[in-house]
Protein backbone atom coordinates (compact mmCIF):
# COMPACT_ATOMS: atom_id res chain seq x y z
CA UNK A 1 0.00 0.00 0.00
CA UNK A 2 0.92 3.35 -0.91
CA UNK A 3 2.04 5.78 2.00
CA UNK A 4 -0.43 8.90 2.32
CA UNK A 5 1.06 12.06 1.73
CA UNK A 6 1.09 14.74 5.08
CA UNK A 7 -0.78 16.79 2.98
CA UNK A 8 -3.29 13.90 2.42
CA UNK A 9 -3.94 13.84 5.74
CA UNK A 10 -4.31 17.27 6.48
CA UNK A 11 -6.98 16.96 3.86
CA UNK A 12 -8.86 14.56 5.55
CA UNK A 13 -9.02 16.51 8.94
CA UNK A 14 -10.74 19.46 6.76
CA UNK A 15 -13.08 16.92 5.43
CA UNK A 16 -14.25 16.20 9.12
CA UNK A 17 -14.24 19.99 10.70
CA UNK A 18 -16.13 20.45 7.05
CA UNK A 19 -18.46 17.79 7.89
CA UNK A 20 -18.67 19.10 11.72
CA UNK A 21 -20.25 22.15 10.51
CA UNK A 22 -22.39 20.92 8.44
CA UNK A 23 -24.49 17.70 9.06
CA UNK A 24 -26.65 17.86 6.11
CA UNK A 25 -24.21 16.71 4.45
CA UNK A 26 -25.18 18.40 0.96
CA UNK A 27 -23.37 17.12 -2.17
CA UNK A 28 -20.09 16.43 -0.02
CA UNK A 29 -17.50 14.77 -2.44
CA UNK A 30 -13.38 14.75 -2.55
CA UNK A 31 -10.66 14.14 -4.74
CA UNK A 32 -6.95 13.92 -3.30
CA UNK A 33 -4.11 14.09 -5.68
CA UNK A 34 -1.79 12.88 -6.47
CA UNK A 35 -3.26 10.46 -9.01
CA UNK A 36 -1.29 8.00 -8.16
CA UNK A 37 -2.59 8.23 -4.64
CA UNK A 38 -5.97 9.58 -5.11
CA UNK A 39 -8.50 8.54 -2.23
CA UNK A 40 -12.33 9.40 -3.05
CA UNK A 41 -14.50 10.62 -0.57
CA UNK A 42 -18.28 10.60 -0.67
CA UNK A 43 -21.66 10.79 1.24
CA UNK A 44 -24.94 9.19 1.45
CA UNK A 45 -28.11 9.33 3.19
CA UNK A 46 -29.78 6.52 4.31
CA UNK A 47 -33.28 6.87 5.09
CA UNK A 48 -34.61 4.61 8.01
CA UNK A 49 -38.04 3.31 8.68
CA UNK A 50 -39.80 3.16 11.91
CA UNK A 51 -42.96 2.67 14.30
CA UNK A 52 -44.53 2.06 17.49
CA UNK A 53 -44.29 -1.10 18.95
CA UNK A 54 -45.77 -2.76 22.48
CA UNK A 55 -43.76 -3.90 24.84
CA UNK A 56 -46.08 -6.74 24.94
CA UNK A 57 -45.71 -7.57 21.69
CA UNK A 58 -42.29 -7.94 21.83
CA UNK A 59 -42.19 -9.31 24.99
CA UNK A 60 -44.98 -11.40 26.18
CA UNK A 61 -43.87 -11.54 29.94
CA UNK A 62 -43.95 -8.07 30.03
CA UNK A 63 -40.44 -5.89 30.61
CA UNK A 64 -37.79 -7.07 32.66
CA UNK A 65 -38.32 -5.16 35.99
CA UNK A 66 -35.88 -6.25 38.82
CA UNK A 67 -35.58 -3.57 40.74
CA UNK A 68 -35.04 -2.30 44.61
CA UNK A 69 -37.13 1.11 43.48
CA UNK A 70 -41.26 0.09 42.37
CA UNK A 71 -43.55 2.47 41.07
CA UNK A 72 -46.87 2.65 42.63
CA UNK A 73 -49.64 4.40 41.16
CA UNK A 74 -52.00 5.76 39.19
CA UNK A 75 -51.41 7.72 35.65
CA UNK A 76 -53.70 9.08 33.11
CA UNK A 77 -52.66 11.12 29.86
CA UNK A 78 -55.43 12.10 27.19
CA UNK A 79 -52.32 11.42 24.67
CA UNK A 80 -49.75 8.39 26.26
CA UNK A 81 -53.02 6.64 28.10
CA UNK A 82 -52.58 5.24 31.80
CA UNK A 83 -50.19 3.75 33.26
CA UNK A 84 -51.08 1.66 36.57
CA UNK A 85 -48.50 0.14 39.00
CA UNK A 86 -48.55 -2.17 41.96
CA UNK A 87 -45.93 -4.31 43.70
CA UNK A 88 -45.25 -7.14 45.84
CA UNK A 89 -42.16 -7.81 48.15
CA UNK A 90 -40.80 -10.03 51.07
CA UNK A 91 -38.89 -8.66 53.76
CA UNK A 92 -35.44 -9.06 55.21
CA UNK A 93 -34.74 -10.40 58.23
CA UNK A 94 -31.66 -9.17 59.70
CA UNK A 95 -29.41 -12.50 61.26
CA UNK A 96 -29.57 -12.22 65.18
CA UNK A 97 -32.53 -10.06 65.72
CA UNK A 98 -34.88 -10.91 68.00
CA UNK A 99 -37.76 -9.83 70.91
CA UNK A 100 -37.02 -8.83 74.50
CA UNK A 101 -38.50 -11.97 76.35
CA UNK A 102 -42.36 -11.51 77.45
CA UNK A 103 -42.29 -8.79 74.79
CA UNK A 104 -46.20 -8.01 73.71
CA UNK A 105 -47.53 -6.72 70.13
CA UNK A 106 -48.78 -3.32 70.53
CA UNK A 107 -48.93 -2.40 66.63
CA UNK A 108 -47.87 -3.45 63.33
CA UNK A 109 -47.14 -0.46 60.73
CA UNK A 110 -45.74 -0.28 56.92
CA UNK A 111 -44.65 2.00 55.53
CA UNK A 112 -43.86 2.93 51.96
CA UNK A 113 -40.91 6.07 52.04
CA UNK A 114 -40.21 7.43 48.32
CA UNK A 115 -38.90 11.27 47.35
CA UNK A 116 -39.85 12.04 44.12
CA UNK A 117 -43.04 11.14 42.02
CA UNK A 118 -45.28 11.95 38.69
CA UNK A 119 -48.14 13.90 38.63
CA UNK A 120 -50.27 15.88 40.74
CA UNK A 121 -48.54 16.29 44.03
CA UNK A 122 -51.74 17.31 45.92
CA UNK A 123 -54.22 14.19 44.66
CA UNK A 124 -55.63 11.84 47.50
CA UNK A 125 -54.38 8.37 46.73
CA UNK A 126 -55.50 4.96 48.13
CA UNK A 127 -52.76 2.92 49.91
CA UNK A 128 -54.09 -0.71 50.41
CA UNK A 129 -51.86 -3.24 51.57
CA UNK A 130 -52.45 -7.49 51.33
CA UNK A 131 -50.86 -10.26 52.70
CA UNK A 132 -49.20 -12.52 50.21
CA UNK A 133 -50.33 -16.17 50.62
CA UNK A 134 -48.40 -18.34 48.48
CA UNK A 135 -44.18 -18.51 47.87
CA UNK A 136 -43.22 -15.59 45.54
CA UNK A 137 -41.75 -17.00 42.42
CA UNK A 138 -37.58 -16.42 42.30
CA UNK A 139 -36.82 -16.19 39.04
CA UNK A 140 -40.14 -14.05 37.42
CA UNK A 141 -38.84 -10.24 37.17
CA UNK A 142 -41.39 -9.60 34.77
CA UNK A 143 -44.16 -6.63 34.67
CA UNK A 144 -47.31 -8.81 34.01
CA UNK A 145 -46.46 -10.57 36.31
CA UNK A 146 -50.30 -11.17 38.82
CA UNK A 147 -49.80 -10.39 42.23
CA UNK A 148 -53.25 -11.27 42.31
CA UNK A 149 -52.66 -14.93 42.56
CA UNK A 150 -50.55 -14.72 45.72
CA UNK A 151 -53.48 -12.84 47.71
CA UNK A 152 -56.78 -13.27 49.01
CA UNK A 153 -58.17 -9.69 47.20
CA UNK A 154 -61.20 -9.74 49.48
CA UNK A 155 -59.48 -8.75 52.42
CA UNK A 156 -56.75 -5.97 52.69
CA UNK A 157 -55.20 -5.95 55.78
CA UNK A 158 -54.80 -2.41 55.88
CA UNK A 159 -55.82 0.98 54.07
CA UNK A 160 -54.73 5.19 54.22
CA UNK A 161 -55.46 7.47 52.43
CA UNK A 162 -52.07 10.28 51.02
CA UNK A 163 -51.07 12.26 49.09
CA UNK A 164 -47.62 12.56 47.56
CA UNK A 165 -46.54 15.99 48.74
CA UNK A 166 -47.66 14.52 51.90
CA UNK A 167 -50.31 17.33 52.72
CA UNK A 168 -51.64 15.78 55.25
CA UNK A 169 -48.88 16.05 57.50
CA UNK A 170 -48.22 19.17 59.70
CA UNK A 171 -46.29 21.72 58.07
CA UNK A 172 -43.52 21.67 60.73
CA UNK A 173 -42.66 17.99 60.30
CA UNK A 174 -42.64 18.66 56.33
CA UNK A 175 -39.86 21.27 56.79
CA UNK A 176 -37.52 19.11 58.71
CA UNK A 177 -34.58 18.87 56.53
CA UNK A 178 -34.65 14.76 57.59
CA UNK A 179 -38.43 14.44 56.43
CA UNK A 180 -39.24 11.63 54.05
CA UNK A 181 -42.28 11.46 52.03
CA UNK A 182 -44.38 8.44 53.01
CA UNK A 183 -47.54 6.62 53.17
CA UNK A 184 -48.20 4.47 56.38
CA UNK A 185 -50.81 2.18 56.84
CA UNK A 186 -51.76 0.14 59.99
CA UNK A 187 -51.74 -3.75 59.92
CA UNK A 188 -53.53 -6.10 62.40
CA UNK A 189 -51.56 -6.79 64.98
CA UNK A 190 -51.62 -10.83 64.69
CA UNK A 191 -49.04 -9.98 61.60
CA UNK A 192 -46.58 -9.12 64.07
CA UNK A 193 -47.65 -11.33 66.72
CA UNK A 194 -47.13 -14.14 64.09
CA UNK A 195 -43.76 -12.84 63.60
CA UNK A 196 -43.16 -12.94 67.43
CA UNK A 197 -44.39 -16.46 67.13
CA UNK A 198 -41.70 -17.24 64.55
CA UNK A 199 -38.52 -16.01 66.66
CA UNK A 200 -39.51 -16.96 69.83
CA UNK A 201 -39.83 -20.81 68.20
CA UNK A 202 -37.59 -21.16 65.25
CA UNK A 203 -33.59 -21.00 66.13
CA UNK A 204 -31.27 -19.63 63.70
CA UNK A 205 -33.45 -17.89 62.34
CA UNK A 206 -32.30 -16.19 58.47
CA UNK A 207 -34.65 -14.69 55.50
CA UNK A 208 -34.82 -17.59 53.83
CA UNK A 209 -36.83 -19.80 56.40
CA UNK A 210 -38.26 -16.40 57.69
CA UNK A 211 -40.37 -16.23 54.33
CA UNK A 212 -41.35 -19.61 54.49
CA UNK A 213 -43.64 -18.08 57.65
CA UNK A 214 -44.23 -14.63 56.21
CA UNK A 215 -44.24 -14.25 52.89
CA UNK A 216 -44.50 -10.57 52.09
CA UNK A 217 -46.81 -8.01 51.34
CA UNK A 218 -49.06 -7.10 48.22
CA UNK A 219 -49.11 -2.76 47.97
CA UNK A 220 -51.80 -1.30 45.81
CA UNK A 221 -53.57 1.85 44.90
CA UNK A 222 -57.54 1.65 45.08
CA UNK A 223 -58.10 5.05 44.18
CA UNK A 224 -56.04 8.38 42.49
CA UNK A 225 -55.13 8.35 38.85
CA UNK A 226 -52.94 11.30 38.65
CA UNK A 227 -50.07 10.56 40.56
CA UNK A 228 -46.89 7.72 40.56
CA UNK A 229 -44.16 7.62 43.46
CA UNK A 230 -41.26 5.99 42.76
CA UNK A 231 -40.37 4.19 45.84
CA UNK A 232 -36.86 4.00 48.04
CA UNK A 233 -37.76 2.06 51.00
CA UNK A 234 -40.85 -0.45 51.90
CA UNK A 235 -40.58 -0.96 56.10
CA UNK A 236 -42.55 -3.31 58.51
CA UNK A 237 -42.87 -1.85 61.86
CA UNK A 238 -43.48 -4.35 64.47
CA UNK A 239 -44.05 -2.02 67.63
CA UNK A 240 -43.87 -4.33 71.47
CA UNK A 241 -43.53 -3.71 75.19
CA UNK A 242 -42.17 -5.55 77.35
CA UNK A 243 -41.44 -5.67 81.25
CA UNK A 244 -37.67 -5.30 81.97
CA UNK A 245 -37.58 -6.91 85.63
CA UNK A 246 -35.35 -4.58 88.08
CA UNK A 247 -34.47 -2.28 85.18
CA UNK A 248 -34.59 0.87 86.56
CA UNK A 249 -31.58 2.63 88.49
CA UNK A 250 -33.87 2.24 91.22
CA UNK A 251 -33.74 -1.29 90.21
CA UNK A 252 -37.81 -1.49 90.36
CA UNK A 253 -39.47 -3.19 87.01
CA UNK A 254 -39.65 -0.55 84.60
CA UNK A 255 -42.48 -1.04 81.04
CA UNK A 256 -40.35 -0.52 78.35
CA UNK A 257 -41.03 0.10 74.29
CA UNK A 258 -38.98 -0.93 71.32
CA UNK A 259 -39.60 -1.99 67.76
CA UNK A 260 -38.54 -4.57 64.79
CA UNK A 261 -38.38 -3.14 61.61
CA UNK A 262 -37.99 -5.27 59.03
CA UNK A 263 -37.57 -3.68 54.94
CA UNK A 264 -37.22 -5.21 51.38
CA UNK A 265 -34.01 -5.46 50.14
CA UNK A 266 -31.76 -6.78 46.97
CA UNK A 267 -31.85 -9.82 49.02
CA UNK A 268 -35.08 -10.35 48.24
CA UNK A 269 -37.73 -10.95 45.42
CA UNK A 270 -39.66 -7.69 44.75
CA UNK A 271 -41.82 -7.52 41.78
CA UNK A 272 -43.03 -4.83 39.93
CA UNK A 273 -46.24 -5.22 38.54
CA UNK A 274 -47.58 -2.60 35.40
CA UNK A 275 -50.64 -1.99 33.19
CA UNK A 276 -50.03 0.00 30.60
CA UNK A 277 -52.79 1.14 27.78
CA UNK A 278 -51.08 2.43 24.59
CA UNK A 279 -54.09 2.64 22.05
CA UNK A 280 -53.54 5.91 20.54
CA UNK A 281 -49.60 5.98 20.65
CA UNK A 282 -49.81 2.64 18.50
CA UNK A 283 -52.27 4.05 15.89
CA UNK A 284 -51.06 4.89 12.33
CA UNK A 285 -48.74 7.97 12.35
CA UNK A 286 -47.42 9.42 9.32
CA UNK A 287 -45.02 12.09 11.33
CA UNK A 288 -44.05 10.83 15.15
CA UNK A 289 -43.10 7.61 16.36
CA UNK A 290 -43.47 7.35 20.24
CA UNK A 291 -41.60 5.75 23.25
CA UNK A 292 -43.38 5.76 26.55
CA UNK A 293 -41.98 3.99 30.22
CA UNK A 294 -42.66 2.08 31.93
CA UNK A 295 -43.51 -1.08 30.03
CA UNK A 296 -45.44 0.89 27.39
CA UNK A 297 -44.44 1.28 23.97
CA UNK A 298 -40.62 1.26 22.21
CA UNK A 299 -39.94 3.00 18.57
CA UNK A 300 -38.53 -0.18 15.83
CA UNK A 301 -36.01 1.04 13.50
CA UNK A 302 -35.50 -0.26 10.61
CA UNK A 303 -32.42 0.02 8.91
CA UNK A 304 -32.61 -0.98 4.96
CA UNK A 305 -28.68 -0.95 4.27
CA UNK A 306 -29.53 -3.36 1.47
CA UNK A 307 -30.47 -0.24 -0.63
CA UNK A 308 -27.09 0.72 -0.17
CA UNK A 309 -25.09 -2.88 -0.87
CA UNK A 310 -23.34 -1.43 -3.73
CA UNK A 311 -21.22 1.14 -1.54
CA UNK A 312 -21.53 -0.70 2.09
CA UNK A 313 -20.14 -3.75 0.26
CA UNK A 314 -17.21 -2.05 -1.94
CA UNK A 315 -16.16 1.15 0.11
CA UNK A 316 -14.65 1.60 3.25
CA UNK A 317 -17.30 3.58 5.78
CA UNK A 318 -15.81 5.82 7.85
CA UNK A 319 -18.82 7.15 9.58
CA UNK A 320 -22.57 6.50 10.20
CA UNK A 321 -24.57 9.57 12.22
CA UNK A 322 -27.52 8.98 13.84
CA UNK A 323 -29.29 11.88 15.65
CA UNK A 324 -32.97 11.19 16.69
CA UNK A 325 -35.23 14.66 16.50
CA UNK A 326 -37.73 14.76 19.64
CA UNK A 327 -41.45 16.97 19.40
CA UNK A 328 -40.76 19.57 22.21
CA UNK A 329 -42.57 20.50 24.97
CA UNK A 330 -45.07 22.64 22.95
CA UNK A 331 -47.56 22.50 26.24
CA UNK A 332 -45.38 23.25 28.74
CA UNK A 333 -47.80 24.67 30.48
CA UNK A 334 -49.61 21.48 31.03
CA UNK A 335 -48.44 21.04 34.58
CA UNK A 336 -48.59 17.86 34.75
CA UNK A 337 -47.34 16.37 31.45
CA UNK A 338 -45.06 13.61 31.40
CA UNK A 339 -41.67 14.44 30.67
CA UNK A 340 -39.13 12.56 27.60
CA UNK A 341 -36.90 9.90 28.79
CA UNK A 342 -33.39 11.64 29.87
CA UNK A 343 -31.36 8.56 28.02
CA UNK A 344 -32.21 6.24 25.15
CA UNK A 345 -30.25 2.57 24.26
CA UNK A 346 -30.82 1.94 20.97
CA UNK A 347 -30.19 -2.36 20.77
CA UNK A 348 -31.19 -5.07 18.18
CA UNK A 349 -34.43 -6.45 18.34
CA UNK A 350 -33.16 -9.99 18.86
CA UNK A 351 -30.75 -8.66 22.21
CA UNK A 352 -33.56 -6.82 23.56
CA UNK A 353 -34.29 -9.42 26.48
CA UNK A 354 -30.95 -10.78 27.13
CA UNK A 355 -29.36 -7.55 27.20
CA UNK A 356 -31.37 -6.64 30.74
CA UNK A 357 -31.27 -10.03 31.77
CA UNK A 358 -27.74 -10.49 31.79
CA UNK A 359 -27.32 -6.90 32.89
CA UNK A 360 -25.41 -5.53 29.55
CA UNK A 361 -24.26 -2.08 29.31
CA UNK A 362 -23.58 -0.71 25.73
CA UNK A 363 -20.66 -1.37 23.85
CA UNK A 364 -20.91 0.77 21.03
CA UNK A 365 -20.90 -2.01 18.92
CA UNK A 366 -24.43 -3.60 18.89
CA UNK A 367 -25.77 -1.46 21.40
CA UNK A 368 -25.38 2.26 21.80
CA UNK A 369 -26.92 5.05 24.29
CA UNK A 370 -27.80 8.67 23.98
CA UNK A 371 -28.79 11.10 26.67
CA UNK A 372 -31.73 14.13 25.44
CA UNK A 373 -30.24 17.30 24.28
CA UNK A 374 -32.35 19.86 26.24
CA UNK A 375 -31.25 22.47 23.61
CA UNK A 376 -31.96 20.70 20.59
CA UNK A 377 -34.28 18.72 21.76
CA UNK A 378 -32.53 15.32 20.49
CA UNK A 379 -30.52 11.96 20.81
CA UNK A 380 -26.96 11.52 19.27
CA UNK A 381 -26.02 8.33 19.53
CA UNK A 382 -22.83 9.56 17.32
CA UNK A 383 -20.83 6.84 14.56
CA UNK A 384 -22.87 3.93 13.90
CA UNK A 385 -20.43 2.64 11.39
CA UNK A 386 -18.81 -0.28 13.56
CA UNK A 387 -22.37 -1.90 13.88
CA UNK A 388 -22.89 -1.39 10.35
CA UNK A 389 -19.28 -2.99 9.62
CA UNK A 390 -19.95 -5.79 12.80
CA UNK A 391 -23.21 -7.20 11.01
CA UNK A 392 -21.07 -7.01 7.74
CA UNK A 393 -18.17 -8.96 8.84
CA UNK A 394 -20.73 -11.69 10.92
CA UNK A 395 -22.77 -11.91 7.40
CA UNK A 396 -19.68 -13.13 5.19
CA UNK A 397 -18.75 -9.76 4.18
CA UNK A 398 -22.31 -8.40 2.91
CA UNK A 399 -24.69 -5.97 4.98
CA UNK A 400 -27.98 -6.68 5.34
CA UNK A 401 -31.04 -4.94 7.12
CA UNK A 402 -30.88 -4.86 10.93
CA UNK A 403 -34.27 -3.78 13.47
CA UNK A 404 -33.40 -2.16 15.98
CA UNK A 405 -35.51 -0.92 18.81
CA UNK A 406 -35.46 2.34 21.08
CA UNK A 407 -35.66 2.19 24.86
CA UNK A 408 -35.84 4.52 27.74
CA UNK A 409 -33.43 3.29 30.42
CA UNK A 410 -31.79 4.74 33.92
CA UNK A 411 -28.28 4.11 34.50
CA UNK A 412 -25.82 4.48 37.08
CA UNK A 413 -22.22 6.29 35.92
CA UNK A 414 -19.24 6.11 37.46
CA UNK A 415 -15.72 8.31 37.56
CA UNK A 416 -13.34 5.51 36.98
CA UNK A 417 -9.82 6.69 36.27
CA UNK A 418 -11.02 10.57 35.20
CA UNK A 419 -12.87 8.55 33.36
CA UNK A 420 -17.08 8.48 32.87
CA UNK A 421 -17.75 4.77 32.58
CA UNK A 422 -21.58 3.60 32.41
CA UNK A 423 -21.58 0.51 35.07
CA UNK A 424 -25.36 -0.45 34.86
CA UNK A 425 -28.14 -0.25 32.35
CA UNK A 426 -31.78 -0.52 33.73
CA UNK A 427 -35.08 -0.82 32.45
CA UNK A 428 -36.83 2.96 32.96
CA UNK A 429 -39.52 2.46 35.76
CA UNK A 430 -39.88 6.10 36.31
CA UNK A 431 -43.33 7.36 33.79
CA UNK A 432 -41.83 9.31 30.63
CA UNK A 433 -43.11 10.22 27.39
CA UNK A 434 -40.82 11.14 24.07
CA UNK A 435 -42.29 11.81 20.60
CA UNK A 436 -40.03 11.17 17.99
CA UNK A 437 -40.37 12.58 14.33
CA UNK A 438 -40.17 9.64 11.57
CA UNK A 439 -40.40 11.75 8.75
CA UNK A 440 -37.73 11.38 5.91
CA UNK A 441 -35.52 15.20 7.01
CA UNK A 442 -35.37 13.52 10.53
CA UNK A 443 -35.44 9.36 10.49
CA UNK A 444 -32.48 9.10 8.64
CA UNK A 445 -28.57 8.03 8.47
CA UNK A 446 -25.96 9.88 7.25
CA UNK A 447 -22.80 8.21 5.83
CA UNK A 448 -19.25 9.09 4.58
CA UNK A 449 -16.89 6.36 2.43
CA UNK A 450 -13.65 6.51 1.29
CA UNK A 451 -12.21 4.31 -1.57
CA UNK A 452 -8.53 3.57 -2.41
Amino acid sequence: MKQIKPYSIFILVLIALIYSCDDSLKNLGFTIQPESDRITVGTDTLFLKARTISVDSLLPDGMFAKTKSPVLGEYKDPLFGSIKSDYVGEFYYPEGAQFPKGAIIDSVEVGVFYDTWQGDSLAPIELSVYEINKSLPISSHYTNFDPTEYVDMSSPIGKSIFSAANIEVPVSEREDPEYYHRAIAKLPKSIGEKILNVTDTVKNLDTDTFKKYFKGLYVTTEFGSGTIVTVDHTYLFIHFHYLDVKGSSTKTDTIRAGSLTLNTTPEVTQINQIKSNNDKLLEENDEYVFVKSPAGVYTEIVFPFSEKADKLNNQALNLAKLTLTTLPEKNSNLKFKLRPSPYMLLVNKDDLKEFFEKRKVPDNVTSFYAQLDGTTYSYNFGNLSAMINHYKKENDGKVKDLTYVLVPISMNISNISNQTTVTAIYNQMTPSATTIFKTHDKMRMEMIFSKL
